[in-house]
């Protein structure tokens, strides 16, 4: 069978990152290279770069299958998108993927949309292909149908991305600061669970092992590794053997990772020996400075050990990028308090979200019925847009303050002094670019938030 992959480009309308953050498609590559390990023809199409519609690779190729991946933002691009197949070629079976689909299917019932895998999606999108018709593809039990039972989530061993297949875009793979970023995963899922948290619940937690994990560190040609694991800071005795891997195997990359901040806390040693291992930034979800806010969230955090984890991370030269929830009563204090916490740190790097219980969490079914941002608007649902009515303030009033945020931590003069000086004029001016974007985006719900 002849298969094209797609990643979606965001609907125009959504806030999103990808302005100044680009990961490669992992997913789809790892799909591709299990696909044609099976025996089958794979093409990946990467929307987001590419300037022709997904009209124009339907008509390069006869296509048997094309598989759709994406977020809650991309639901309606990838219904219109599966429509687009059916208008070129109505016997071209479609088929989606990806982490949203695996926990709210039902968001991506459509007449254009043949199949939905949500449970271990590589293995199924194998049987689903090879199943003798769509009537028995549409029967197994890793595709969804209502009324159907999940069955048990299982960790994918054994299947490496073709990264190769990526290859006309990898220039342009990046992720803030990091120019030419690979990503890689060392665990799935996450051993936490946190309210808001969507990944908790798509799969159990499950760590690779290590060998495999360096094997396939040793096969990346790109300098910066992002590592994508939801928590990459679990185990010491992991972290070491980590490092311990890469001098045995003689592997020197910048690394980018996702971790908690009570982990970073209590074990300094072990940050202090990831900064020598060539750990440049670690994301981490400080979510709230206040003790009330993490523990409505279930962080199992407190706002002491946010500002404890930032000065480990500082004082062993690992710059943290952090997230922080902004939430429903906030004030103008509030949004005060925040800035002078940020500004507590030396360079602060922030991603500020307001509190969107996204479908599928605890959180959602605690809160969700209070929300003012409609479902069928996925467009919005990027944790950008307000997704609530703010009880302190109006709607124009709550934007402008997020607004404020950054541009009184993250982008005052001197801290854009800084980023320029460290990372180079081209991945400055590149940033800068996406911050532009995001910014008038913002500016725009000040003057229509509706």
């Amino acid at each position: 069978m002849r298969v094209l992959l797609v990643r979606p480009r965001p609907d125009p309308r959504s806030i999103n990152l990808q302005r100044f953050m680009i990961c490669e498609p992992l997913e789809l590559e790892t799909v591709a290279a299990a696909l044609m390990q099976a025996g089958h023809d794979v093409d990946v199409v990467d929307l987001i770069l590419e300037r022709k519609e997904l009209r124009w690779f339907l008509k390069q190729q006869s296509y048997d299958f094309v598989g759709f991946t994406g977020y809650i933002n991309h639901v309606q691009v990838i219904k219109e998108l599966a429509r687009e197949v059916k208008r070129v070629s109505p016997e071209l079976r479609t088929i989606v993927g990806g982490v949203h689909a695996e926990v709210v299917p039902s968001d991506f019932a459509d007449e254009a949309i043949d199949h939905i895998l949500w449970a271990n999606g590589v293995t199924t999108m194998i049987d689903v292909i090879a199943a003798p018709s769509k009537a028995q593809a549409a029967g197994l039990p890793g595709v969804w149908a209502q009324g159907k039972v999940k069955p048990p989530v299982q960790p994918l061993t054994g299947v490496f991305p073709d990264r190769s297949i990526t290859a006309r875009y990898r220039k342009n793979y990046n992720y803030i600061f990091h120019e030419r970023c690979a990503t890689l995963k060392t665990s799935f899922g996450c051993p936490f669970t946190c309210q808001f948290c969507f990944c908790t619940q798509v799969c159990p937690y499950a760590e690779r092992d290590l060998d495999e994990v360096l094997d396939e560190l040793t096969q990346i040609e790109e300098d910066n590794v992002f590592i994508v694991d939801d928590n990459f800071l679990y185990r010491p005795s992991r972290i070491r053997a980590f490092c311990e891997g890469l001098d045995a195997r003689g592997i020197h990359k910048n690394f980018i990772a996702f971790g908690r901040v009570d982990f970073i806390a209590r074990h300094p040693q072990e940050m202090a020996m990831l900064a020598e291992h060539g750990f440049e930034a670690i994301f981490i979800g400080l979510e709230s400075f206040r003790d009330d806010e993490l523990d409505r969230f279930g962080k199992r955090t407190s706002g002491q050990q946010n500002l404890e984890a930032v000065q480990v991370m500082e004082a062993v030269g690992i710059q943290p990028y952090s997230g922080l929830i902004t939430g429903v009563d906030w004030t103008r204090r509030d949004f005060d308090n925040l800035i002078a916490h940020l500004n507590e740190f030396t360079h602060p790097a922030v991603n500020i979200q307001p509190i969107t219980p996204m479908p599928g969490t605890p959180l959602f079914d605690e809160t969700g019925s209070g929300l003012t941002l409609s479902r069928d608007r996925s467009c919005r649902w990027d944790m950008a847009h307000v997704a609530f009515k703010p009880t302190a303030m109006s709607y124009r009033a709550y934007y402008r303050n997020i607004i404020r945020a950054y541009m009184k931590t993250t982008l005052p003069k001197a801290q854009r002094r800084y980023w320029h000086q460290r990372y180079g004029d081209k991945v400055y001016r590149r940033v800068r670019r996406g911050v532009v974007g995001v910014t008038l985006q913002y500016l725009a719900l000040v003057i229509w938030p509706y």
